[in-house]
């Protein structure tokens, strides 16, 4: 009897942290050490900037580039002048489905986050590293809450993209994300860093010496691309089979002489299950154009960008960089989206709604904890130089002994690489 009420009592302290009080990002009992959200408090406004003047692929014709304006809607989250006393609590609105597919209508939901909505940044004067955060094919600049979050509340202004074109509610031919991912980024970088300069919420508040940037799959895509991984002529040719001839994506292209060098303000890249590697993206004189320090994170079963001969063929391809590979074993693609909504669960749903978001091996918001961890330790060491060795330099296989950070036992199922430039 006492064994089952030991049990009973387990059972529903774990239940509670599943609870509705539970905000995507929150810790469970083994998050390790550097999951936990920093000593800010949150402030979160959206903004909108527009790149005028660009090639509107979808619309383009026998290679002849018709022109718009590629409107992005951004989120930026950053340390708030609030009360250490106050809990802020913000509603994101989100929609799960796909925009023209009807068999995965379109269906408004909301979710909570801690952040306070067009507050004042904190008044002490301090700047602050920029993370710029790109979604995957289709997603929204609300995909990585828990991260985002988390990145900001240790001193972050985070920036996090709605790709025109690519979002769930405005899903359009892959050719536009092709062509678009990576010159959103950077547009996006110059766009925040403009205003530190500028009358603005965040003039003089951004230090745009030490900025990073994150990408989830067509987002690793585009910040790798950014980092200096010229896409191959393999690329080149098939963009333009699909387009009717068009040359927009050739300034991205390896050894194209328009090709943009990386930004020398990008100190840090996370890659969450780059894609594209598999499908011919990259070549070996592209990834040795990779030259800023990358954290790649993947699941050993990925099967929309392949493993071995996906993520892992670019990190052991990119040679010039310092790098390291986080994989979690038997996880599939989903490694860096917040957990399934609530609304997910509800019958009648398409079970994708659901598997958008989940792993099959693995509790999301358990890989949440962890990618909160190893980003920090990550971007800490490369934009503001804070020593976290300790947490990255652990031996490979998680197995064999119980990487520093993590509560004892609790660190299995994964591995760890590190190499260093020439390697």
């Amino acid at each position: 009897m006492k064994l089952f009420k030991t049990s009973c009592v387990l059972f529903l302290l774990s239940f509670s942290v599943y609870s509705q009080d539970f905000v995507y990002g929150d810790l469970l009992p083994d998050a390790p050490e550097l999951a936990a959200r920093g000593k800010y408090k949150l402030g979160v406004q959206t903004m909108t900037f527009t790149n005028s003047n660009q090639v509107d692929i979808l619309n383009s014709k026998d290679g002849k580039d018709a022109i718009y304006d590629r409107k992005l809607t951004v989120e930026v989250w950053y340390p708030a002048g609030i009360a250490s006393t106050d809990d802020p609590i913000t509603d994101y609105e989100e929609v799960m489905g796909t925009s023209g597919d009807p068999k995965r209508p379109l269906i408004p939901f909301t979710f909570k986050g801690r952040a306070s909505r067009n507050v004042e940044v904190i008044a002490d004067q301090n700047k602050y590293p920029l993370i710029v955060v790109s979604h995957g094919y289709v997603g929204s600049r609300y995909l990585m809450t828990y991260l985002t979050e988390n990145m900001a509340s240790k001193g972050y202004i985070v920036a996090a993209i709605d790709h025109m074109e690519s979002t769930f509610r405005d899903a359009a031919g892959f050719q536009s994300t092709l062509l678009n991912r990576a010159k959103d980024i950077r547009f996006v970088v110059n766009q925040m860093a403009d205003l530190n300069s500028k009358e603005s919420f965040l003039k003089n508040r951004i230090d745009i010496e030490n900025i990073g940037i994150i990408g989830y799959s067509m987002g690793g895509y585009g910040v790798l691309n950014v980092a200096g991984a010229g896409y191959s002529s393999g690329l080149e040719a098939f963009f333009g089979q699909m387009t009717g001839g068009s040359k927009a994506i050739s300034p991205l292209i390896s050894g194209n002489e328009k090709y943009t060098k990386p930004d020398p303000r990008i100190k840090a890249v996370v890659a969450f299950a780059p894609w594209g590697m598999t499908r011919g993206v990259w070549d070996a004189e592209g990834l040795k154009g990779l030259s800023i320090p990358t954290f790649f994170i993947a699941g050993s079963e990925d099967d929309i960008s392949g493993y071995e001969k996906g993520i892992k063929a670019i990190f052991e391809g990119a040679t010039e960089v310092e790098r390291y590979m986080l994989t979690y074993e038997n996880a599939r693609h989903n490694v860096a989206p917040n957990p399934p909504p609530a609304e997910s669960l509800k019958p009648g749903l398409p079970f994708d709604e659901y598997y958008r978001y989940a792993e099959p091996s693995w509790d999301e918001r358990r890989l949440n904890n962890i990618n909160q961890h190893f980003v920090t330790a990550f971007m800490g060491m490369k934009l503001k130089g804070e020593d976290h060795s300790k947490y990255l330099n652990v031996q490979p296989d998680s197995n064999e002994k119980t990487w520093t950070g993590f509560t004892n036992r609790s660190s299995t199922g994964m591995e760890l690489i590190h190499k260093k430039a020439g390697e």
